[in-house]
């Protein structure tokens, strides 16, 4: 098993597809939205461009990580990313990061990224464990992973120094016998294969 095959996964609302290096434009715009910024703790730019666009033009070159670009159906537009990395190969485990830009907000987009990036984790690449972790100022962010059936295991105290103040961080996980009863849908209970 390696992350060497890059998919394309639809969803209603999303697609998840590689990159490619003509995407790097829209993907310093949303790298540089000040609520992306602040709800990731990354840095605000400005990124340099041909630093960018070698990045997500290699990024299907890449076996021990998973780069997908997020794109709204609706619209045909790249609203975001979603990766799964830091590959535990003899654990079966992997890290989830997912970011959306302005465009990609508050319609459920983020929701069915990360479902069908953690589907796609337990059901093609045969992950046990797939984790993350979420700041604790980004509660529109853990609420769609706990709606994905991700739980809090823990707090790491004051990870984050932003805007003079400490932030906190979650852990979460999800696991493949829990996937394998609510396929990330907790709140109806066991879905089913192929149920929505």
């Amino acid at each position: 098993m390696s992350f060497s095959e890059k998919p394309v996964l639809t969803g209603e609302r999303a697609v998840l597809r590689p990159f490619t290096a003509d995407d790097t434009p829209v993907m310093a715009r949303i790298l540089a939205d000040p609520e992306v910024v602040r709800l990731t703790g990354s840095q605000d730019g400005p990124y340099d461009s041909e630093r960018l666009r070698t990045w997500y033009g290699n990024r299907g070159e890449q076996t021990d990580r998973l780069d997908l670009g997020i794109v709204d159906r609706a619209s045909g537009e790249l609203v975001g990313e979603v990766v799964l990395n830091e590959w535990d190969e003899p654990n079966r485990s992997c890290c989830l990061r997912i970011l959306i830009g302005p465009a990609g907000r508050d319609r459920g987009l983020g929701t069915e990224a990360v479902r069908l990036t953690v589907g796609h984790a337990f059901e093609r690449l045969g992950m046990h464990r797939v984790s993350l972790y979420v700041f604790t100022h980004n509660p529109r962010a853990r609420r769609a992973y706990e709606k994905a059936g991700f739980v809090a295991e823990g707090v790491e105290r004051q990870t984050l120094w932003q805007d003079g103040e400490w932030i906190d961080a979650v852990r979460m996980s999800i696991l493949a016998p829990e996937w394998a009863t609510h396929r990330g849908r907790p709140e109806r209970g066991h879905a089913g294969p192929g149920a929505r």
